[in-house]
């Protein structure tokens, strides 16, 4: 009888310890090849930006210097001017490791760089700061879910403490992803978000998840790296020549773009205006901007958390703030002042708090070339992106010294409708 039960039941439980042995044995299982790591960093998709151990051992390389590129789907406009493709063909000591996608707003990025803060402490890195993020709903619960991970959210609440940071982080999580939630996760946030600390239990079952969800993540981090390596990166920089200059490279930008925007007066691609805009008919497009407003939105509050974990990681990170395609935009009815208004908001914020490495190109939007479609970068903004960051993450800089002011977090801020005055009172106050 025990013959037969073992038979039946052995093969079973063999599996089940073997399956503890490997989620709990204080082993790495993954080790990634330089070529794993290059994919990686220009791979753009979710799985990698939720993945740790890939993004570990990229950050840490010691012979290739991986920099976080955070932003949002304007690393998926690669051209050949595109800051990936600028630096294998001209050989840099630096490569993008791009972060971002559609819908990877501050917070999302906030709770991404949870699982990597060793990596990133006392670095650099690059923010493109879309200001289109900052409408009065600000991020989307869908796209954060999307993109938020277990590991992020047990990373988190192993290191949270009672701040004013903390709490506001997980009112922010229980906001996007809480509602109607009554799991273990979710209580925990809870609690933070009162002003509680864990319970010793909770303490004890975050850290027992996360030493899972970090095994789950070593055993299986190897799959799912879209290898388009080739396709996005050595293809485009053929096109380019092997002596690097601005000047020739503006020409050649200039002649690839006017190729590759024929088919409208907008000077969006070919492809994306085919793709996006003629489906939709560009005259019902005509005036749809024209109430747009990026003023109040809770979005402030969410780079605020990203500024914050910047300054306590002691990140010097230089932040880019693109502008929008000028002719589209008097199409669409966006007025440029309010755009601007929401731009010197933004930089109201970062300045007040020593974030003074600033490429502000939001006034750019109406130079030939500058953009690829509506809002995102192409040809010719890439070239001028390049000049703000290659200098910055190839010469010395200083060390900067952040002073993170909370109320940035408040809720009048968000809704503040911006002057200079109105924002030294409130934020003195």
């Amino acid at each position: 009888m025990g013959k037969k039960l073992w038979r039946i039941f052995g093969p079973v439980l063999l599996a089940v310890a073997i399956l503890l042995v490997l989620l709990f044995a204080p082993f790495n299982y993954s080790h990634f090849s330089s070529k794993d790591e290059q994919r990686a960093a220009v791979a753009l998709n979710s799985v990698v930006f939720k993945n740790q151990q890939l993004k570990k051992q990229a950050l840490s390389d010691q012979h290739m210097r991986y920099i976080p590129f955070f932003g949002s789907s304007e690393w998926e406009r690669m051209d050949a001017f595109h800051p990936s493709v600028l630096a294998v063909k001209y050989q840099r000591s630096y490569r993008p490791f791009l972060l971002g996608r559609r819908g990877t707003q501050s917070l999302t990025q906030y709770f991404g760089m949870q699982t990597i803060l060793p990596q990133l402490q006392n670095k650099q890195a690059v923010f493109v700061i879309s200001p289109q993020w900052f409408d009065h709903v600000g991020a989307e619960p869908a796209a954060f879910d999307f993109y938020f991970s277990n590991l992020q959210g047990a990373d988190w609440l192993c290191r949270a403490k009672n701040t004013a940071v903390d709490r506001y982080a997980a009112r922010r999580f229980l906001t996007l992803q809480g509602k109607g939630r009554k799991d273990d996760l979710a209580a925990m946030y809870r609690r933070i978000a009162q002003g509680k600390a864990l319970t010793p239990f909770q303490k004890w079952e975050i850290r027992t998840r996360k030493n899972v969800l970090e095994h789950e993540d070593e055993l299986f981090s190897n799959f799912h790296i879209n290898d388009n390596y080739d396709r996005r990166i050595l293809k485009q920089s053929q096109y380019l020549p092997k002596k690097f200059s601005y000047g020739r490279l503006s020409r050649i930008a200039g002649r690839m773009a006017a190729r590759g925007s024929s088919n409208n007066a907008f000077g969006i691609s070919n492809r994306f205006y085919r793709s996006k805009i003629r489906p939709i008919g560009v005259r019902r497009l005509r005036g749809v901007q024209r109430r747009a407003s990026y003023l109040r939105s809770p979005e402030y509050g969410d780079l605020q958390l990203l500024l914050t974990q910047f300054a306590q990681s002691n990140i010097n990170v230089m932040i880019v703030i693109p502008p929008v395609n000028h002719k589209w935009a008097a199409y669409t009815g966006l007025k440029e002042a309010r755009y601007q208004r929401a731009v010197r908001k933004i930089k109201y914020q970062l300045h007040q708090q020593s974030f003074n490495q600033v490429l502000d190109l939001s006034k750019d939007g109406n130079q030939p070339y500058f953009m690829e479609d509506t809002i995102h970068l192409g040809w010719r903004g890439w070239l001028a992106f390049d000049k703000g960051v290659y200098p910055f993450l190839t010469k010395k800089q200083k060390q900067p010294h952040y002073r993170i002011n909370n109320r940035f977090l408040s809720k009048k801020w968000q809704q503040l409708r911006f002057t200079e005055s109105d924002a030294r009172k409130l934020i003195k106050k």
